[in-house]
């Protein structure tokens, strides 16, 4: 496994999950909030355009939009698989599994596992600081040999994901992988590893048993917000060179590089798990 030292940087972005503590149950009434805020947000516009409605119009407006905002957040997270490209069923040269947290860790590696069984690819390997070490023994106490294992300790976002994997896995010469994340992550980390050059398949996880209703939704609206703040073309292209190009990353790319060339070519590792 890739795991520098100079990889223990400190994290700048937006975090997962927070820590509710005591306010644990304020989470339903903070997306009710957002919802309503959206759809005020939307009269406002309405009536700057000049349109006049009386008071009674006005609060079964809002409440009406704010019934179809709380409607559309409950299907959104289908939403982000609708146009998700179906598996195939092909071969790959590797499957990629991206950490996530404590909590997503058993489902990734019961798929990641099964997809290695079904001979999908030789090689399976764990993207993401902290998950990494975690999931490459439970992978291996599940049954997936030590050989075939690998991974990198060093990424702390999903562009940087695809950054290490592609510095680590392309020096052997993978250009297909299987992707394995949670259906809430899967699109966002589809464009960032086709971005990389990858050919991908994306086959997405299961969410956390017990995750509640109120958590799935901030999460969906999360990733939603992360598409939406990519952009299209350039202005996607500008913020994921401006993130990986950031101070230190260079000298890290190089070392994850090095340290790829060192491995098993991908051929080579084909032709053993295909005897």
């Amino acid at each position: 496994m890739f795991d520098s030292p100079q990889c223990l940087r400190p994290f700048t972005g937006v975090p997962l999950s927070f820590d509710w503590g005591m306010w644990n149950g304020l989470k339903l009434p903070l997306i009710l909030g957002l919802a309503l805020g959206l759809v005020a947000g939307l009269g406002w516009v309405i009536q700057r355009l000049g349109q006049e409605f009386s008071r009674h119009q006005v609060f079964v407006g809002l409440l009406g939009g704010m019934v179809v905002t709380i409607a559309l957040l409950s299907v959104a997270e289908r939403g982000l698989t609708l146009f998700l490209p179906s598996d195939p069923g092909t071969p790959a040269d590797a499957i990629v599994i991206l950490g996530r947290g404590t909590e997503w860790r058993a489902s990734r590696v019961a798929l990641g596992t099964e997809l290695w069984r079904s001979k999908r690819a030789p090689i399976v390997f764990v993207s993401g600081i902290a998950d990494a070490p975690k999931m490459l023994p439970m992978l291996s106490a599940a049954g997936v040999p030590v050989g075939a294992l690998d991974g990198e300790n060093c990424s702390l976002t999903t562009a940087e994901n695809g950054l290490f994997t592609a510095a680590i896995l392309q020096a052997r010469g993978v250009k297909k992988i299987i992707l394995v994340t949670d259906r809430a992550h899967i699109w966002r980390s589809l464009q960032d590893y086709q971005f990389m050059g990858f050919q991908v398949i994306p086959v997405p996880s299961d969410f956390p048993v017990g995750m509640g209703w109120a958590d799935r939704t901030i999460l969906v609206a999360r990733e939603y917000f992360f598409l939406l703040s990519s952009g299209i073309g350039e202005l996607a292209t500008r913020r994921r060179v401006s993130s990986w190009n950031s101070p230190g990353s260079e000298t890290l790319v190089e070392l994850a590089k090095a340290y790829g060339r060192l491995q098993p070519s991908t051929q080579k590792r084909v032709n053993d798990f295909t005897r």
